[in-house]
């Protein structure tokens, strides 16, 4: 409907021109809004504002002339008003907005879609937890934000890809090997101080003793060997702001040497990999690849993308290591990418890895990170840029801390310690649905502020709840329909031309606004995919709810005359169609029944 009265407004300018009454010229970017209050009408346009420099005339000038020249051969337009310095307002008759429902059975799964991204190959990478320990509530968010994003983009016209980085390389691998080892050691009867940047968590334990079990007594022999509490893997002192994958040399050397804790990181990382993937596949998120860190070591990427840089001018030698130009493209310093050792950094492998993406064919490049990662923004931005392609096309999605609260106290968390609620316990305990719509009820950029309590009742407190019954309860009417005879089967509603005639007879307040916010579900979509924000569709979702609560409690669907029982049928079988797709982007089921 926005494009329609653009449309009229386009050619009415046009027309102004033809008739003298405006300068012939090109129209400005002009905004077609739906204004905050209803008295303003239907749609209100800002197009005599922005014209009145070209025009060299007062806006509310420019908005009489446009007014005197609209042109209405649908018969859609019941009024427009000139407001303010030169708002030009449009009321649009009840009629107007009877056909956007038979376009959403027409177009059912589709409605809301659109060819906006043309196509364009859009990777968004989100999740990419280190495989040293569960995934925890904080990772949950990230995975609802990504996956939606993902969702959103390809609904919007995009060819998305989605991946998961799996950070299978250096210090915290190896400091996870470390910590099974020591698990392993202490299970072997050995006294041990456990050190504190080491991983806590019981989990470690569990896989200690499983590592045991397949391994059997040749491991446990190493571990009462003296001082076998002190092996560790090579250079376990390196920084973890400096920290790299292992020299692959001395990787294959400890591997080849039956190194225990190389044992150990590769057992535990391959075990914890394997859960990430059952949790994230019950909560309901899957990618299309997954990405080793390793794999750029391995191929080479990393050296031949240093090599690329260096030639570049981009990376310099200084005392004695390789630093990359990031402060030349706005990043506070310059950044090492080769220590003194001759051992890389992260942000090497995370050069290698953006310019692999782009490689792939990607237009544009989109990372779900963190927001404790924000520092790392501009060197990432520095990489791409000195490659000769556009910032424009790298986005960062920062997803800020959720509180988790039980019984009105806040869950104190820490990963390291083990102190922390999986995203499996989330998951169990309030569903996949509650979790994620929850994940998503708020602008990412914001804290969340997680209630368990909330997301486990079956009322209306509960948004998930609030909404997937307005979808159960309209499924619920067209069975009453089919069982009274009002309706063949639950498909006919489908059949548009048996109900297009009584379309006429929703005339209530209520039933037009129904409409009104249905017909608006495309440009939320677009907003969504233009934004990188799914919360826009859960706000709409409440809005839709909240309107459809309003309306079934003041009139009733089924009535006593036919027709109108058809028409309302009609409408709120419209409302379960948007609602299953909206809640589908979100990654939330829409039950039939509650």
């Amino acid at each position: 409907m926005k494009n329609a009265v653009r449309n009229i407004i386009l050619n009415a300018f046009a027309q102004a021109c033809k008739n003298g009454l405006l300068k012939d010229s090109q129209i400005p970017e002009m905004e077609i809004e739906v204004p905050r209050h209803k008295s303003h009408g239907d749609f209100s346009t800002n197009v005599a504002m922005v014209s009145a420099s070209i025009q060299k005339m007062a806006p509310r000038k420019i908005a009489e002339a446009i007014v005197a020249s609209i042109h209405d051969p649908d018969g859609i337009v019941e009024k427009t008003e000139i407001a303010g310095p030169g708002f030009i307002n449009i009321v649009l008759k009840k009629s107007a907005w009877y056909p956007i429902l038979s376009i959403i059975h027409k177009e059912d799964k589709a409605f809301g879609s659109s060819e906006m991204g043309q196509g364009r190959k859009v990777q968004v990478e989100f999740v990419s937890a280190n495989p040293t320990g569960p995934l925890h509530i904080g990772h949950g968010r990230g995975a609802a934000v990504g996956d939606a994003v993902g969702n959103i983009l390809a609904f919007a016209g995009f060819d998305v890809s989605k991946e998961y980085y799996i950070n299978d390389s250096g210090r915290q691998i190896r400091t996870l090997g470390r910590s099974v080892w020591l698990r392993l050691c202490e299970a072997a009867g050995k006294n041990i101080s456990f050190p504190d940047d080491c991983y806590q968590g019981d989990y470690i334990c569990d896989i200690a003793r499983e590592l045991i079990g397949s391994e059997g007594n040749s491991l446990l022999k190493k571990a009462t060997e003296p001082d076998a509490e002190k092996i560790a893997l090579p250079l376990e002192s390196v920084t973890e702001e400096n920290d790299s994958s292992v020299d692959e040399q001395q990787k294959a050397d400890a591997l080849a040497s039956d190194d225990p804790v190389a044992l150990c990181a590769k057992y535990a990382a391959d075990k914890i990999l394997q859960g990430i993937k059952d949790d994230l596949s019950n909560f309901g998120v899957t990618f299309d690849r997954w990405f080793s860190e390793q794999s750029l070591y391995d191929s080479g990427m990393v050296q031949d993308s240093i090599k690329e840089y260096k030639n570049k001018g981009v990376i310099y030698e200084k005392d004695g290591a390789l630093w990359f130009k990031t402060q030349m493209y706005g990043d506070e310093k310059d950044r090492v990418v080769v220590r003194q050792n001759g051992l890389t950094t992260y942000f090497a492998s995370d050069i290698a890895y953006h310019m692999e993406k782009f490689n792939r064919g990607f237009d544009r490049v989109i990372d779900v990170w963190g927001a404790d990662h924000h520092g790392y923004i501009n060197r990432i931005n520095a990489s791409i840029e000195a490659s000769g392609r556009s910032r424009e096309q790298f986005d960062v999605i920062l997803v800020q801390l959720v509180n988790l609260l039980r019984a009105g106290e806040q869950v104190a968390m820490s990963t390291r310690s083990g102190e922390f609620v999986t995203l499996k316990d989330i998951v169990d305990e309030v569903g996949r649905d509650a979790a994620r719509f929850i994940f998503l009820s708020r602008s990412y950029d914001s804290g969340l502020d997680f209630d368990l309590e909330v997301a486990k009742q079956q009322t209306s407190e509960n948004p998930v709840y609030y909404v997937q019954y307005v979808h159960a309860r309209i499924s619920g009417m067209v069975a009453r329909a089919c069982e009274q005879g009002i309706l063949s089967d639950i498909n006919a509603l489908d059949n548009t031309s048996l109900f297009e005639e009584f379309l006429h007879l929703l005339v209530e307040p209520e039933e037009i606004n129904l409409i009104k916010l249905l017909s608006s579900f495309s440009d939320v979509v677009e907003k969504g995919a233009l934004t990188l924000h799914p919360h826009v569709l859960f706000t709409y979702l409440m809005s839709l709810a909240s309107e459809f609560h309003a309306y079934y409690n003041k009139h009733k669907v089924i009535t006593d005359n036919m027709e109108l029982s058809l028409a309302r049928l009609f409408l709120v079988s419209s409302v379960k169609k948007v609602i299953r797709n909206a809640l589908g982007l979100l990654g939330v089921s829409a039950p039939e029944r509650m």
